[in-house]
Protein backbone atom coordinates (compact mmCIF):
# COMPACT_ATOMS: atom_id res chain seq x y z
CA UNK A 1 0.00 0.00 0.00
CA UNK A 2 1.09 3.55 -0.69
CA UNK A 3 0.39 6.62 1.41
CA UNK A 4 -2.88 8.44 0.63
CA UNK A 5 -4.59 11.38 2.32
CA UNK A 6 -8.08 12.64 2.92
CA UNK A 7 -8.05 16.44 2.93
CA UNK A 8 -11.02 18.54 4.01
CA UNK A 9 -11.87 22.06 2.88
CA UNK A 10 -11.25 23.43 6.38
CA UNK A 11 -7.57 22.44 6.07
CA UNK A 12 -7.73 19.14 7.97
CA UNK A 13 -5.58 16.24 6.78
CA UNK A 14 -6.11 12.54 7.60
CA UNK A 15 -3.28 10.22 6.61
CA UNK A 16 -3.62 6.56 5.72
CA UNK A 17 -2.78 3.88 3.18
CA UNK A 18 -4.43 3.67 -0.20
CA UNK A 19 -6.39 0.76 -1.64
CA UNK A 20 -8.73 0.37 -4.56
CA UNK A 21 -8.16 2.91 -7.34
CA UNK A 22 -5.24 5.38 -7.24
CA UNK A 23 -7.50 8.10 -8.67
CA UNK A 24 -7.86 11.56 -7.14
CA UNK A 25 -11.46 12.22 -6.16
CA UNK A 26 -13.67 14.97 -4.71
CA UNK A 27 -16.94 14.67 -2.82
CA UNK A 28 -19.03 15.48 0.23
CA UNK A 29 -17.70 13.51 3.21
CA UNK A 30 -20.32 11.63 5.23
CA UNK A 31 -20.20 8.76 7.72
CA UNK A 32 -22.22 5.56 7.99
CA UNK A 33 -22.71 3.81 11.35
CA UNK A 34 -23.86 0.43 9.98
CA UNK A 35 -22.13 -2.60 11.49
CA UNK A 36 -22.62 -4.70 8.35
CA UNK A 37 -23.69 -4.46 4.72
CA UNK A 38 -20.78 -2.49 3.28
CA UNK A 39 -21.55 -3.77 -0.23
CA UNK A 40 -25.15 -2.54 -0.22
CA UNK A 41 -23.97 0.80 1.15
CA UNK A 42 -21.25 1.36 -1.44
CA UNK A 43 -23.61 0.45 -4.31
CA UNK A 44 -26.54 2.55 -3.05
CA UNK A 45 -27.12 5.39 -5.58
CA UNK A 46 -27.90 7.76 -2.71
CA UNK A 47 -24.13 8.12 -2.17
CA UNK A 48 -23.54 9.81 -5.51
CA UNK A 49 -20.90 12.54 -5.12
CA UNK A 50 -20.07 11.40 -1.57
CA UNK A 51 -17.04 9.92 0.18
CA UNK A 52 -18.22 7.31 2.69
CA UNK A 53 -16.55 6.98 6.09
CA UNK A 54 -17.36 3.71 7.88
CA UNK A 55 -17.51 3.85 11.67
CA UNK A 56 -17.38 0.04 11.81
CA UNK A 57 -13.63 -0.51 12.46
CA UNK A 58 -13.11 -3.59 10.27
CA UNK A 59 -14.56 -3.53 6.75
CA UNK A 60 -14.21 -5.97 3.86
CA UNK A 61 -14.00 -9.23 5.78
CA UNK A 62 -16.54 -10.89 3.47
CA UNK A 63 -16.05 -11.11 -0.31
CA UNK A 64 -18.02 -9.15 -2.88
CA UNK A 65 -21.38 -10.76 -3.64
CA UNK A 66 -22.94 -9.48 -6.85
CA UNK A 67 -26.39 -10.72 -5.81
CA UNK A 68 -26.70 -8.00 -3.19
CA UNK A 69 -25.67 -4.99 -5.28
CA UNK A 70 -28.08 -2.05 -4.92
CA UNK A 71 -27.04 -0.71 -8.34
CA UNK A 72 -24.92 -2.06 -11.16
CA UNK A 73 -22.28 0.66 -10.88
CA UNK A 74 -21.32 2.39 -7.64
CA UNK A 75 -21.78 6.17 -7.61
CA UNK A 76 -19.71 6.76 -4.46
CA UNK A 77 -16.60 8.91 -4.78
CA UNK A 78 -14.46 7.24 -2.13
CA UNK A 79 -14.32 4.88 0.86
CA UNK A 80 -12.57 5.53 4.20
CA UNK A 81 -12.07 2.71 6.74
CA UNK A 82 -10.15 2.21 9.97
CA UNK A 83 -8.99 -1.29 9.09
CA UNK A 84 -9.28 -3.04 5.73
CA UNK A 85 -9.74 -6.73 6.46
CA UNK A 86 -7.08 -9.10 5.20
CA UNK A 87 -8.59 -11.01 2.30
CA UNK A 88 -6.79 -13.57 0.18
CA UNK A 89 -8.99 -15.69 -2.07
CA UNK A 90 -8.13 -15.77 -5.76
CA UNK A 91 -11.59 -17.10 -6.60
CA UNK A 92 -13.60 -14.37 -4.88
CA UNK A 93 -13.41 -10.59 -5.27
CA UNK A 94 -12.16 -8.36 -2.45
CA UNK A 95 -13.36 -4.85 -1.63
CA UNK A 96 -10.06 -3.39 -2.86
CA UNK A 97 -10.35 -5.16 -6.21
CA UNK A 98 -13.97 -4.07 -6.61
CA UNK A 99 -13.11 -0.42 -5.93
CA UNK A 100 -10.25 -0.67 -8.39
CA UNK A 101 -12.67 -1.90 -11.06
CA UNK A 102 -15.09 0.96 -10.26
CA UNK A 103 -12.23 3.52 -10.25
CA UNK A 104 -13.07 4.46 -6.65
CA UNK A 105 -10.19 5.24 -4.28
CA UNK A 106 -10.10 4.04 -0.70
CA UNK A 107 -7.99 4.79 2.37
CA UNK A 108 -7.38 2.50 5.33
CA UNK A 109 -5.54 2.97 8.63
CA UNK A 110 -7.32 6.28 9.15
CA UNK A 111 -8.34 7.57 12.58
CA UNK A 112 -12.03 7.33 11.70
CA UNK A 113 -13.09 8.07 15.29
CA UNK A 114 -11.49 11.53 15.13
CA UNK A 115 -12.78 12.07 11.59
CA UNK A 116 -16.38 11.23 12.51
CA UNK A 117 -16.16 13.43 15.59
CA UNK A 118 -15.16 16.32 13.34
CA UNK A 119 -17.95 15.60 10.85
CA UNK A 120 -20.53 15.50 13.66
CA UNK A 121 -19.35 18.82 15.08
CA UNK A 122 -20.31 20.79 11.97
CA UNK A 123 -23.74 21.95 10.80
CA UNK A 124 -22.81 22.24 7.13
CA UNK A 125 -21.69 19.59 4.63
CA UNK A 126 -17.91 19.18 4.41
CA UNK A 127 -16.23 18.60 1.07
CA UNK A 128 -13.11 16.51 0.85
CA UNK A 129 -10.63 15.02 -1.56
CA UNK A 130 -8.54 11.84 -1.63
CA UNK A 131 -5.06 12.73 -2.85
CA UNK A 132 -1.52 11.28 -2.98
CA UNK A 133 0.06 14.47 -1.56
CA UNK A 134 -1.70 17.00 0.75
CA UNK A 135 0.05 20.04 -0.67
CA UNK A 136 -1.21 23.54 -1.49
CA UNK A 137 -2.08 22.48 -5.03
CA UNK A 138 -4.38 19.73 -3.70
CA UNK A 139 -6.19 22.20 -1.44
CA UNK A 140 -6.47 24.73 -4.27
CA UNK A 141 -8.10 22.07 -6.45
CA UNK A 142 -10.50 21.12 -3.66
CA UNK A 143 -11.58 24.72 -3.06
CA UNK A 144 -12.02 25.28 -6.81
CA UNK A 145 -14.13 22.16 -7.33
CA UNK A 146 -17.88 22.66 -7.66
CA UNK A 147 -19.95 19.55 -6.99
CA UNK A 148 -22.98 19.17 -9.22
CA UNK A 149 -26.47 19.37 -7.71
CA UNK A 150 -27.84 17.16 -10.47
CA UNK A 151 -27.14 13.86 -8.74
CA UNK A 152 -30.49 12.34 -9.70
CA UNK A 153 -29.73 12.86 -13.38
CA UNK A 154 -26.38 11.11 -12.88
CA UNK A 155 -27.78 7.90 -11.36
CA UNK A 156 -31.40 7.54 -12.56
CA UNK A 157 -32.31 5.62 -15.68
CA UNK A 158 -32.72 7.76 -18.83
CA UNK A 159 -35.06 5.23 -20.46
CA UNK A 160 -37.92 2.98 -19.30
CA UNK A 161 -37.28 -0.71 -18.68
CA UNK A 162 -39.42 -3.62 -17.42
CA UNK A 163 -39.05 -5.94 -14.46
CA UNK A 164 -41.90 -8.27 -15.45
CA UNK A 165 -44.03 -10.63 -13.40
CA UNK A 166 -47.65 -11.77 -13.31
CA UNK A 167 -49.26 -9.69 -10.56
CA UNK A 168 -50.19 -6.08 -9.97
CA UNK A 169 -48.92 -3.53 -12.48
CA UNK A 170 -46.59 -1.10 -10.70
CA UNK A 171 -44.72 1.88 -12.10
CA UNK A 172 -41.54 2.84 -10.26
CA UNK A 173 -40.26 6.37 -10.83
CA UNK A 174 -36.48 6.21 -10.66
CA UNK A 175 -34.82 9.02 -8.69
CA UNK A 176 -31.86 6.77 -7.85
CA UNK A 177 -33.56 3.41 -7.42
CA UNK A 178 -32.20 0.77 -5.05
CA UNK A 179 -32.46 -2.81 -6.25
CA UNK A 180 -33.95 -3.69 -2.86
CA UNK A 181 -37.22 -2.01 -3.88
CA UNK A 182 -37.41 -4.17 -7.00
CA UNK A 183 -36.67 -7.27 -4.93
CA UNK A 184 -39.57 -6.54 -2.56
CA UNK A 185 -41.96 -5.89 -5.44
CA UNK A 186 -40.79 -9.07 -7.17
CA UNK A 187 -41.46 -11.09 -4.01
CA UNK A 188 -45.05 -9.87 -4.33
CA UNK A 189 -45.27 -10.84 -8.03
CA UNK A 190 -45.59 -7.23 -9.19
CA UNK A 191 -45.29 -6.53 -12.90
CA UNK A 192 -42.96 -3.52 -12.73
CA UNK A 193 -42.06 -0.85 -15.24
CA UNK A 194 -39.31 1.55 -14.21
CA UNK A 195 -39.66 5.04 -15.69
CA UNK A 196 -37.29 8.05 -15.70
CA UNK A 197 -37.95 10.76 -13.12
CA UNK A 198 -38.69 13.16 -15.98
CA UNK A 199 -41.84 11.21 -16.92
CA UNK A 200 -45.10 13.14 -16.99
CA UNK A 201 -48.29 12.12 -15.25
CA UNK A 202 -49.82 11.31 -18.65
CA UNK A 203 -46.94 9.01 -19.54
CA UNK A 204 -47.30 7.21 -16.20
CA UNK A 205 -51.08 6.87 -16.23
CA UNK A 206 -51.03 5.74 -19.85
CA UNK A 207 -49.56 2.45 -18.59
CA UNK A 208 -52.69 1.97 -16.42
CA UNK A 209 -50.72 1.09 -13.26
CA UNK A 210 -52.33 -0.30 -10.16
CA UNK A 211 -49.87 1.76 -8.12
CA UNK A 212 -46.82 4.01 -8.36
CA UNK A 213 -43.63 4.02 -6.28
CA UNK A 214 -41.45 7.13 -6.02
CA UNK A 215 -37.99 5.77 -5.28
CA UNK A 216 -35.23 6.98 -3.03
CA UNK A 217 -32.32 8.89 -4.52
CA UNK A 218 -29.44 11.28 -3.85
CA UNK A 219 -29.19 15.01 -3.40
CA UNK A 220 -31.37 17.97 -2.57
CA UNK A 221 -35.06 17.62 -3.54
CA UNK A 222 -35.12 21.36 -4.30
CA UNK A 223 -32.72 20.80 -7.19
CA UNK A 224 -35.39 18.96 -9.19
CA UNK A 225 -37.74 20.84 -11.51
CA UNK A 226 -41.19 21.91 -10.33
CA UNK A 227 -42.65 19.61 -12.99
CA UNK A 228 -41.78 16.65 -10.74
CA UNK A 229 -44.03 18.02 -7.99
CA UNK A 230 -46.83 18.64 -10.49
CA UNK A 231 -46.48 15.06 -11.69
CA UNK A 232 -46.86 13.75 -8.13
CA UNK A 233 -49.86 15.98 -7.47
CA UNK A 234 -51.60 14.54 -10.53
CA UNK A 235 -50.65 10.88 -10.09
CA UNK A 236 -51.76 10.67 -6.44
CA UNK A 237 -55.30 11.56 -7.51
CA UNK A 238 -55.60 8.45 -9.68
CA UNK A 239 -53.60 5.53 -8.23
CA UNK A 240 -52.10 4.43 -4.89
CA UNK A 241 -48.70 6.01 -4.25
CA UNK A 242 -45.74 4.93 -2.12
CA UNK A 243 -42.79 7.35 -1.66
CA UNK A 244 -39.41 6.30 -0.24
CA UNK A 245 -36.49 8.50 0.82
CA UNK A 246 -36.19 11.27 -1.75
CA UNK A 247 -39.60 10.14 -3.02
CA UNK A 248 -40.97 10.81 0.47
CA UNK A 249 -39.48 14.31 0.51
CA UNK A 250 -40.91 15.11 -2.93
CA UNK A 251 -44.31 13.70 -1.92
CA UNK A 252 -44.26 16.03 1.10
CA UNK A 253 -43.30 19.04 -1.01
CA UNK A 254 -45.98 18.22 -3.59
CA UNK A 255 -48.53 18.44 -0.77
CA UNK A 256 -47.39 21.76 0.66
CA UNK A 257 -44.74 20.76 3.20
CA UNK A 258 -41.20 22.09 3.21
CA UNK A 259 -37.99 20.08 3.38
CA UNK A 260 -34.84 21.24 5.16
CA UNK A 261 -31.26 20.03 5.34
CA UNK A 262 -30.36 18.05 8.43
CA UNK A 263 -27.58 19.46 10.67
CA UNK A 264 -25.90 16.03 10.50
CA UNK A 265 -26.87 13.43 7.95
CA UNK A 266 -28.34 10.12 9.12
CA UNK A 267 -26.66 7.07 7.57
CA UNK A 268 -26.94 3.76 9.35
CA UNK A 269 -28.95 0.74 10.43
CA UNK A 270 -31.16 0.14 13.45
CA UNK A 271 -32.67 3.61 13.71
CA UNK A 272 -35.61 3.34 16.16
CA UNK A 273 -38.74 4.41 14.29
CA UNK A 274 -42.08 4.74 16.09
CA UNK A 275 -45.40 4.25 14.33
CA UNK A 276 -47.59 6.89 15.93
CA UNK A 277 -50.97 5.18 15.63
CA UNK A 278 -49.82 1.95 17.33
CA UNK A 279 -46.82 3.13 19.40
CA UNK A 280 -44.93 0.20 17.86
CA UNK A 281 -41.18 0.68 17.54
CA UNK A 282 -39.39 -0.76 14.51
CA UNK A 283 -35.74 -0.56 13.57
CA UNK A 284 -34.91 0.62 10.08
CA UNK A 285 -32.08 1.42 7.71
CA UNK A 286 -31.77 5.09 6.85
CA UNK A 287 -29.71 7.42 4.68
CA UNK A 288 -30.94 10.99 4.77
CA UNK A 289 -29.39 14.42 4.38
CA UNK A 290 -32.77 16.18 4.42
CA UNK A 291 -35.97 15.94 6.43
CA UNK A 292 -39.53 17.19 6.31
CA UNK A 293 -40.12 20.24 8.50
CA UNK A 294 -42.74 19.10 11.00
CA UNK A 295 -44.22 22.58 11.42
CA UNK A 296 -44.83 22.89 7.68
CA UNK A 297 -47.01 19.79 7.35
CA UNK A 298 -50.52 20.83 6.31
CA UNK A 299 -52.71 18.75 8.65
CA UNK A 300 -55.66 19.24 6.29
CA UNK A 301 -53.80 17.23 3.64
CA UNK A 302 -51.32 15.03 5.47
CA UNK A 303 -50.78 13.41 8.82
CA UNK A 304 -47.52 12.14 10.29
CA UNK A 305 -47.31 8.36 10.62
CA UNK A 306 -43.73 7.69 11.79
CA UNK A 307 -41.12 9.60 13.82
CA UNK A 308 -37.47 8.90 14.60
CA UNK A 309 -37.02 8.36 18.34
CA UNK A 310 -33.46 9.72 18.19
CA UNK A 311 -34.43 13.24 17.14
CA UNK A 312 -38.23 13.20 16.66
CA UNK A 313 -37.82 13.91 12.93
CA UNK A 314 -40.70 13.11 10.57
CA UNK A 315 -40.23 9.63 9.13
CA UNK A 316 -43.59 8.96 7.50
CA UNK A 317 -46.60 10.72 6.01
CA UNK A 318 -50.03 9.73 4.73
CA UNK A 319 -52.49 11.67 2.62
CA UNK A 320 -55.91 12.26 4.16
CA UNK A 321 -57.83 12.15 0.88
CA UNK A 322 -55.86 9.81 -1.38
CA UNK A 323 -54.38 6.32 -0.84
CA UNK A 324 -50.87 7.74 -0.80
CA UNK A 325 -48.15 7.44 1.82
CA UNK A 326 -44.39 7.79 2.20
CA UNK A 327 -41.47 7.02 4.52
CA UNK A 328 -38.03 8.58 4.92
CA UNK A 329 -36.27 5.32 5.82
CA UNK A 330 -35.63 2.27 3.61
CA UNK A 331 -38.47 -0.24 4.08
CA UNK A 332 -36.54 -2.73 1.94
CA UNK A 333 -33.56 -2.67 4.34
CA UNK A 334 -30.60 -3.70 2.16
CA UNK A 335 -28.72 -3.47 4.40
CA UNK A 336 -30.55 -3.40 7.64
CA UNK A 337 -33.50 -4.84 9.51
CA UNK A 338 -36.50 -6.12 7.56
CA UNK A 339 -39.01 -5.10 10.24
CA UNK A 340 -40.54 -2.41 8.02
CA UNK A 341 -40.93 -4.41 4.80
CA UNK A 342 -44.67 -4.97 5.60
CA UNK A 343 -45.06 -1.44 4.23
CA UNK A 344 -44.86 -3.09 0.81
CA UNK A 345 -47.79 -5.30 1.87
CA UNK A 346 -49.65 -2.15 2.87
CA UNK A 347 -49.00 -0.78 -0.61
CA UNK A 348 -50.31 -4.06 -2.07
CA UNK A 349 -53.48 -3.73 0.03
CA UNK A 350 -54.09 -0.24 -1.33
CA UNK A 351 -53.75 -1.52 -4.87
CA UNK A 352 -56.12 -4.40 -4.14
CA UNK A 353 -58.69 -1.93 -2.84
CA UNK A 354 -58.39 0.29 -5.88
CA UNK A 355 -61.69 0.92 -7.69
CA UNK A 356 -62.39 1.93 -11.23
CA UNK A 357 -63.00 5.57 -10.35
CA UNK A 358 -60.54 8.31 -9.46
CA UNK A 359 -60.01 9.07 -5.79
CA UNK A 360 -60.71 12.79 -6.04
Amino acid sequence: MTARYLILEDGSVYAGDGFGSPAVTFGEVIFNTSMAGYQEIITNPIYDNQIIVFTQPNVGNVPINRNIYESIVSAAKGVIVRDLAAFDDQHRQSLSHYLQQMNIPGITNVDTRALVHQLRSTTEPIRGSIVPVPDDHAFDQLHATVLTNQQVAQVATPKPYPNPDVGKTVVVIDFGLKNGVLRELSRRKCNVTVLPYTSTADEILRLDPDGVVFSSGPGDPHSLKKSVLKMIQEVQQHVPVFGIGLGHELFAMANGATVKRRPVEHHGMNHPIKEIITDQIDYASQSAGFEVDRESVDRQKLFITYVDLLDNSVQGLRHRQYPAFSVQFFPDGAPGPDETDPLFDEFMDLMNQRGDEDFG
